[in-house]
């Protein structure tokens, strides 16, 4: 796996980076092997952020964990994601390296305080729109840990949005031509 790691007004250690290597090395079993995984660490005062992302053949698995000790943000991040895994194992099993089931062990945000009067945009994202389904739209947003997902349905052709409404349920929607 091909690890690309960044860190925003925090220092990475050898020791820090050789400890997250051999840990997302263990996730090699599920990816094939020149997968990317990003992983960002910060500081924020006393908190330590991990956020790890992976990229894959049909989808992006993401995790993101804060406490006050940057390894145990790294495992807890770590630990997510295979949760992430093994949650839609069914779904995934058809996109993720062959065989990668058969042991049973088991991008950015920035801080901002809006303007009151005219809130601004502060970041533009652009990403590869795939026709897809509702049901992998909905596993999609879920492994993102988003709130929302944009996607191409590929029964209607059309671009919807899917998001997660207050009452815990979700919504979807549908332009009208």
């Amino acid at each position: 796996m091909n690890i690309r790691m960044s860190s925003k007004d925090f220092s990475v250690f050898p020791a820090l980076w050789e400890r997250i290597e051999r840990k997302i090395n263990k996730l090699g079993r599920y990816f094939d092997p020149d997968t990317e995984v990003q992983v960002r660490l910060s500081a924020e005062g006393k908190r330590r952020i991990a956020e790890i992302t992976i990229p894959f053949k049909g989808g992006i698995l993401r995790a993101e964990e804060c406490t006050n000790d940057m390894y145990q943000s790294i495992d807890n991040a770590l630990i997510k994601i295979e949760r992430q895994i093994r949650r839609h194992r069914t779904r995934l099993e058809k996109r993720l390296r062959e065989n990668a089931f058969a042991e049973e062990v088991p991008e950015f945000y920035e801080e901002f305080e809006p303007d009151e009067d005219n809130p601004r945009i502060v970041r533009t994202k652009n990403y590869p729109v795939k026709p897809m389904t509702i049901e992998d739209a909905t596993d999609q947003m879920e492994m993102l840990g988003h709130t929302f997902f944009v996607f191409v349905n590929a029964d209607t052709e059309k671009v919807c949005v899917l998001y997660q409404r207050k009452d815990g349920n979700l919504g979807l929607l549908e332009p009208d031509a």
